[in-house]
């Protein structure tokens, strides 16, 4: 089996559109009817499937649950003006998820099934993408370990899905975040560049705490001195400094490399604003502020798009940024990759694929 025509399809016996209500929409708890299933066995990719939403049968050994080798992307679809549905930028997911599963000695997923499937199940699934700027279509590939043996070693059998979930926007306000300066996300030489199920399990008591204390996310710093910033939360960062945006450096491998983020930078650089990778230190922020430097700040992933930061809490006390505006930059790169994905501004650096 090689080709996405060999893909079996069930369809639902009836769906659940119309008995969904497009303003009571959850984050990630309302899916589709549908989702692909894909099994590695025997050295191979078998049994690829789209069949209807539900539950699946599991081992309570299954090692995936023992040991953690479980990975997964996060993407979107949108739907155009013209009622076309676009993804954004699959490849560079399919590209994440490969090097994920390198780094924990998972088997790779064949571009047939990552892609072409997932174009496959999007099209079976094309009312949920639903018109509108404040929604889109929420795409989860997952892959685990699926072997049911309680013992510590690599596993010979594996489960990818993807599932899909209509959304609406993660964020409906600026956020506030405090840099953590006690608690790790990730460390040189570990899988902070990868999208493992571990690292966000890893983040959530650090967050809770920030939660306790009225802020939504935390700003990360470096496991060793806790004097550089990483990422946020579930975001990369940027800051807009004496009109020079600076984000962290990925060269760490401690950072997720984000295609939102990835994305944004280049259409800050084709504005004509200049865009620095590099270690970007607490002091740099804190100093930038106290000097009136610190013009905007920003979150940036999949699920957010763009987060604008209205403060940022240090050592017990919060550094406010502006107020957002429309003459925020932030909020202008995001209306123009907005524009972008919705057909509205030429893709010019060919980030959409067509469902």
């Amino acid at each position: 089996m090689n080709s996405v025509e060999d893909i079996k399809i069930t369809k639902a016996e009836v769906s659940k559109f119309n008995g969904m209500d497009p303003e009571k929409l959850d984050f990630g708890k309302v899916f589709s009817d549908h989702m692909l299933v894909a099994d590695y066995t025997n050295g191979e990719w078998s049994s690829v499937e789209i069949l209807p939403f539900g539950d699946l049968k599991m081992s309570p050994a299954m090692s995936a649950v023992h040991y953690g080798q479980a990975i997964f992307e996060g993407l979107k679809a949108h739907r155009t003006d013209a009622g076309d549905i676009n993804l954004f930028r699959p490849h560079q997911n399919l590209i994440r998820m490969n090097l994920s599963a390198q780094r924990f000695c998972m088997p790779e997923i064949p571009e047939w099934i990552f892609i072409d499937g997932m174009k496959k199940l999007i099209d079976l699934d094309r009312d949920w993408v639903m018109q509108g700027d404040k929604y889109s279509m929420y795409i989860r590939p997952v892959l685990f370990a699926n072997d049911a043996c309680v013992g510590v070693r690599v596993s010979d059998n594996y489960r990818f899905i993807i599932m899909t979930s209509p959304v609406g926007l993660y964020f409906s306000e600026p956020v506030k975040v405090l840099i953590e300066t006690h608690y790790v996300r990730a460390t040189e030489g570990g899988v902070g560049f990868t999208k493992a199920a571990g690292n966000y399990a890893n983040s959530m008591y650090p967050t809770r705490l920030a939660h306790a204390k009225g802020y939504q996310q935390l700003i990360w710093t470096d496991a060793k001195t806790h004097s550089y910033i990483e990422e946020s939360g579930m975001m990369n960062v940027m800051f807009l400094i004496d009109n020079v945006f600076v984000t962290p450096s990925t060269e760490t491998h401690t950072i997720l490399v984000g295609n939102t983020r990835a994305s944004l930078i280049q259409l800050a650089k084709d504005k004509g604003y200049k865009v620095e990778e590099r270690r970007v230190s607490v002091k740099e922020i804190v100093d930038a502020h106290k000097a009136g430097k610190l013009k905007e700040a920003f979150g940036m992933g999949t699920a957010a798009t763009v987060a604008p930061i209205k403060a940022i809490g240090y050592e017990g006390e919060d550094m406010l940024l502006p107020p957002i505006d429309e003459n925020s930059i932030a909020l202008e790169l995001m209306k123009e990759l907005n524009g972008i994905r919705r057909g509205r501004i030429e893709d010019r650096h060919g980030w959409n694929m067509l469902v």
